[in-house]
């Protein structure tokens, strides 16, 4: 398996058939893209879809059952558990190669994977950013969550020392098989914090980040609210805490 496509879920039965719709048209159609085209007759490329549910109580589960995709499958959790938790169970479960945690309201579609394609030699993990330069977002965010998108961004800078990373909450990252392995064993953080606490124990890790700019969407639902942005910041210091412990030091 060369890629496999992580997609957690929490009561996502309004947006979620959308999303894997496109990235089943994408992957169904992807011989007309030339780059990917070249790119995947030198790589023997196959992949797989896994969504995760988070112990949705919706629909959720029954949609995704239901659609006549390939290589698409769920892992249904009765609690739920956190996007973090989910996210990590997915990447673990995944068999590919190299493996892509994206979200279920396609903000970034799956298309802006090609532009990670020229790093995959090169670097352990590539993440979108919606921070950099060359960043395009014709839909923002609302002006509420970019200033406490800031905030968060500096606290975790100057808290936790997460260094030389403009967007670490885009939804949309990838990973190679070893970094799995590696690094989510040694992560524990459930809530929204989860993506620094994977990238400090793979900078603590030695391990070589690119991030990349990409097209980004805002799409109406978004699960974060001031109150898990709070318990946020709780678990950025929870992951000062282990980072003082020494809990992410190489095995």
């Amino acid at each position: 398996m060369y890629l496999s496509i992580v997609i957690p879920a929490y009561n996502e039965e309004r947006r979620i058939v959308k999303t894997l719709m496109a990235i089943d048209s994408y992957f169904k159609n992807i011989n007309s893209q030339v780059y990917a085209r070249e790119f995947i007759a030198k790589n023997n490329f196959d992949y797989e879809i896994l969504v995760v549910s988070d112990g949705s109580t919706d629909k959720t589960v029954e949609v995704v059952k239901n659609l006549k995709i390939n290589n698409l499958s769920i892992i249904n959790n009765k609690k739920n558990m956190g996007k973090g938790y989910v996210v990590r169970q997915g990447l673990l479960a995944g068999r590919g190669k190299y493996r892509l945690f994206t979200d279920a309201d396609n903000a970034t579609s799956i298309d802006q994977l090609e532009k990670f394609i020229p790093y995959l030699k090169d670097y352990d993990i590539i993440i979108a950013s919606r921070s950099l330069k060359e960043s395009v977002t014709p839909v923002p965010q609302p002006f509420y969550r970019k200033i406490l998108g800031d905030i968060y961004r500096l606290l975790a800078k100057n808290m936790v020392g997460l260094k030389n990373i403009k967007d670490s909450q885009c939804g949309f990252k990838l990973f190679n098989e070893r970094v799995i392995k590696n690094i989510l064993p040694k992560c524990e953080i459930n809530g929204l914090s989860f993506d620094v606490e994977i990238l400090i124990v793979a900078q603590k890790l030695g391990y070589k980040i690119k991030e990349i700019p990409v097209t980004w969407i805002d799409v109406k639902g978004s699960k974060v609210t001031f109150s898990r942005m709070q318990r946020s910041i709780f678990e950025l210091l929870n992951i000062k805490w282990n980072l003082l412990k020494n809990k992410y030091k190489p095995s």
